[in-house]
């Protein structure tokens, strides 16, 4: 049984992934058969590989491992169409589109936000479910549209400042900032007051979240810098993402980071923050920029002149982002996942400041517990669990024996081979063992049974405490010639409303319902009968 499907003896798999992907379901599409054999493919759907990255975080490269490891393939061109879709899904709701709310403004906001984050502005437009309006009342709502304005609209993968607007008689909390054209699109609702048309206006930014957002970006563009150094100068950005509480970076390359890479990519990030940088922005002509070795990143569209960001000559990028004023600002640089999205595409997410130090706080914490459930000091935390490890795996091995032992003994310990009935010249067993009995067992009592027989067909079966069926059928080699184990476990998995198969000697199947179980296992010596007379 694997994903919820039973699969024929050819198809067996180690119990730990099944286990692991146990959550998913797995499908055998027509586009994998082969055409000589008419069998299917070992493959796991692109679909299937991309639910389990999506729903349950299991990053695709892994189980493209994973999957190899047991004889399976996945189908990764299936997975990236489903990615592209996701991807597609994602900037649709998350982008404001001006033709749905109805704005169509030839207006251009100055944004003063890389000198401030508090300033005064006019309020050039409103709008209302998508409509301009006048005014915007308490309670209401809506867009508000400055002259000019602190407050960076997303961009660049950074995400929208909040904040606030308002003047002596009004009150507008700014939920995000986002851009159409070049007016800057302050989204949120009317605490107090009205906002009206033609107001001048206070804005103020948060500037706690702005300056964690900050400190993120910077150590965006110096996590980049430290990739190509570390990995390559092949290492292109492909997306990222930059908030007040994390940073996410997505980037090509066609390798699992090693260890190794990793700790070398964060030591010199937090290198260059001790180094203490200045962090130099200036303006310049897009091809003057680009030939001074400034790079332009992933998905961005820049204008004639461009704002290039320098953190001393370790990075230059082009960046119209908000950044520290040193590098020395970030204080800490912390990678705290790294994973595999997409074919020859990694992710790498961090935190910085104040996150980071959380961060590390709470894994102290969680270092501490642990250690204290070993019993442990932290220094010997890695040589304890490997300990209990191996008693585990010692204690399971001998569960499973004991197990097998009782299977083949029976419920009441007798030896179940008394129960063997002689058909033609062959003995057949079929015995029903204890309830929950684990595939493994089923299979190492088979071989048990054939081998105390002589010439023998076997077929176990046991309940399991989710409602399911386990079956497993063994034929001694000087019996194949007459029955095949595969036709045996196929005809009693129908009666149990499921499916299975396997080789000559040996096969395996799985079903749906226990209560008809007794009565399928009876028909076994009939259905032999029948076919050695045929």
């Amino acid at each position: 049984m694997f994903l919820g499907i039973d699969f024929p003896a050819e198809f067996e798999l180690e119990e730990e992934l099944a286990a692991l992907l146990d959550a998913s379901d797995i499908n055998i599409d027509s586009r994998f058969y082969d055409a000589e054999c008419l069998k299917p493919y070992r493959m796991v759907l692109g679909e299937t590989a991309f639910k389990l990255f999506d729903t349950y975080g299991f990053p695709v490269d892994l189980t493209v491992d994973a999957a190899r490891e047991m004889g399976f393939e996945v189908d990764t061109a299936g997975f990236e169409a489903s990615m592209q879709k996701q991807r597609e899904r994602s900037r649709a709701a998350s982008r404001f589109d001006a033709a749905e709310t109805g704005l169509q403004s030839d207006e251009v906001t100055k944004f003063t936000g890389y000198e401030k984050t508090a300033d005064t502005g006019r309020v050039v437009s409103l709008l209302r479910d998508g409509q301009n309006v006048d005014r915007l009342e308490q309670g209401e709502g809506g867009i508000v549209v400055l002259f000019r304005t602190p407050f960076y609209a997303e961009s660049g993968g950074q995400v929208g400042d909040i904040g606030a607007i308002g003047h002596d008689n009004a009150s507008f909390l700014v939920e995000n900032t986002q851009k159409s054209g070049s007016a800057h699109l302050h989204m949120g609702k009317v605490l107090s007051g009205a906002l009206v048309v033609g107001d001048t206006v206070t804005t103020v930014v948060d500037a706690d979240k702005r300056n964690a957002t900050a400190l993120n970006h910077t150590a965006t563009h110096l996590l980049h810098a430290a990739l190509r150094a570390v990995l390559g100068a092949h290492v292109a950005q492909k997306g990222s993402l930059v908030d007040p509480d994390r940073l996410r970076f997505d980037f090509s390359h066609y390798e699992h980071l090693t260890a190794d890479e990793l700790s070398a990519i964060e030591r010199l990030v937090n290198t260059k923050i001790r180094d203490n940088e200045v962090v130099e922005t200036s303006i310049m002509n897009y091809d003057e920029a680009v030939s001074t070795g400034a790079v332009a990143l992933f998905g961005e569209k820049y204008d004639d002149e461009v704002r290039v960001l320098r953190v001393g000559d370790f990075s230059v990028e082009l960046c119209g982002g908000t950044h520290a004023q040193r590098a020395g600002d970030i204080g800490l640089f912390k990678i705290t996942n790294v994973s595999g999205i997409a074919s020859g595409v990694r992710r790498i997410e961090a935190v910085t400041g104040e996150g980071a130090l959380a961060w590390v706080a709470e894994q102290q914490q969680l270092v501490t517990a642990v250690s204290s459930l070993l019993r442990a000091v932290p220094a010997e935390l890695a040589d304890k669990i490997g300990q209990t490890l191996d008693k585990q795996k010692a204690l399971e091995k001998e569960v499973k024996k004991l197990r097998a032992d009782l299977a083949a003994g029976g419920a009441a310990g007798n030896d179940l081979t008394a129960a063997a009935q002689e058909i033609g010249g062959i003995q057949v067993l079929a015995a029903r063992l204890p309830d929950d009995t684990d595939a493994g067992s089923l299979r190492d009592t088979v071989d048990r049974m054939k081998d105390k027989l002589g010439t023998a067909v076997v077929v176990l079966g046991a309940a399991t405490t989710d409602g399911k069926v386990r079956l497993a059928a063994g034929v001694t080699k000087n019996a194949t010639d007459r029955v095949r184990a595969g036709d045996l476990v196929s005809t009693v998995a129908d009666q149990v409303g499921g499916k299975g198969g396997g080789r000559p000697d040996f096969a395996q199947a799985g079903g749906s319902d226990p209560e008809a179980l007794d009565r399928a296992l009876a028909s076994v010596s009939g259905w032999v009968e029948a076919t050695l007379s045929s």
